[in-house]
């Protein structure tokens, strides 16, 4: 039997390189041509049959052993943020004013380097590994048009297994969660029509600001109100702009927001309860509203049984004490999209330790020596489902 943990370390040096190209080229959602082309390069020279151009950036690797059976996806995500990189490391981002500050570099290095480990080892497995590199995750999204332009057939995925470097859990840790992990999330913009005019004259005015200060406040009662106190939900109104100057009613008033839930019934009603509150405020105090409202990723679920195959691949990899069951989170992650196609597991990989940040920070670093955790537990996953 092959020694997995072995071969993995063997190729420490290799996930770490590979990790540092990817940081110092990233490339924010719908961009990542180099990337891209990084990607499918590494994969070509491994010998796997690379399809390119899916949902414009998206990158797919199969590895078919020939031998009947099913078909994992091992799910990477490329894309980076618009931040200017402040880590003063030796491989920083050389574009300016963008970085890989959510690690999707590790995700991808991981990836790659599972492909590689994989393929060295495919005659003790059957069916085909599917190695998805997918634009967009920081938004708008890539996951949901992949799966519109097949990327989840021929051949048809049946598990799917993805990992996220996660700085609440202790390095050297691997989370796992049965059931919802991150939050559904949406977008609603709002703006509001009233009618200006001089600051000391208001009974001439229709006050925008002021009914955007009622649709605030109103919208924050669905919370607390509208839903049980053991559903988490969260209803933020994130800008507010109206107003030009201190002796000026403001005509106009502009707010946008964001919801989150893990309930698939409640994400669904999100944009008729919204509207419903702020048409009964506006109505009210007669203003006129325009509202938009753009439906984002759903909860993130996690297969019970996949979850259990994950932790017993993660104790063989960390010890069952370092695997550990980290809190859900209202973040939100298109991985969601593929969890509602096949049954699959979404991990965290720990990266907290003393001093260092949390994601999406221009100082967000980690230890590299976790990566060979990451890339054992996917291709332990891997040899287990498949064997």
């Amino acid at each position: 039997m092959v020694d997995i943990h072995k071969l993995v370390n063997e190729h420490k040096e290799l996930v770490i390189n590979t990790r540092r190209d990817l940081h110092r080229i990233p490339e924010v959602g719908y961009t990542e041509e180099k990337t891209s082309a990084y990607v499918a390069d590494y994969l070509t020279r491994e010998g796997l049959e690379v399809q390119t151009g899916i949902a414009q950036f998206g990158v797919v690797g199969l590895l078919n052993t020939g031998k009947p059976g099913p078909t994992l996806m091992v799910r990477a995500d490329i894309d980076a943020l618009p931040l200017q990189e402040e880590t003063g490391l030796d491989f920083a981002s050389t574009h300016d004013g963008v970085m890989h500050a959510c690690g999707h570099d590790a995700h991808m290095a991981m990836g790659l380097a599972a492909a590689t480990v994989l393929n060295k080892v495919k005659d003790e497995f059957t069916g085909t590994v599917k190695f998805i590199f997918q634009p967009a995750e920081e938004g708008p999204g890539g996951a949901e048009p992949m799966i519109k332009e097949g990327v989840m057939e021929n051949p048809k995925v049946d598990y799917a297994i993805g990992c996220h470097v996660w700085p609440e859990i202790p390095e050297g840790t691997i989370g796992v969660r049965s059931g919802p992990f991150l939050a559904a999330m949406d977008r609603w913009d709002l703006k509001i029509i009233g009618k200006g005019g001089h600051g000391a004259m208001p009974h001439q005015c229709v006050d925008a600001l002021e009914v955007g200060t009622q649709v605030v406040n109103a919208l924050q009662r669905i919370s607390s109100r509208h839903m049980s106190p053991l559903e988490p939900v969260v209803v933020t109104v994130g800008s507010f702009h109206a107003g030009t100057a201190f002796n000026i009613i403001p005509g106009e008033a502009e707010l946008s927001g964001t919801t989150r839930t893990f309930n698939l019934d409640v994400w669904h009603s999100w944009e008729e309860r919204l509207e419903k509150v702020i048409g009964g405020v506006c109505e009210s105090m007669g203003v006129a509203y325009e509202f938009k409202f753009s439906k984002g990723y759903p909860p993130t679920i996690n297969d019970e049984a996949m979850s259990d195959l994950v932790r017993q691949c993660a104790a063989d990899v960390v010890g069952a004490d370092n695997v550990v069951e980290p809190a859900k989170t209202m973040g939100g992650e298109d991985m969601s999209f593929f969890l509602q196609k096949a049954k699959g597991c979404f991990f965290a990989l720990g990266t907290g330790s003393e001093g260092r940040t949390g994601v999406h920070n221009p100082q967000f670093t980690f230890n590299e020596d976790i990566l060979p955790l990451g890339v054992e537990t996917h291709c332990r996953y891997a040899l287990e489902l498949l064997a």
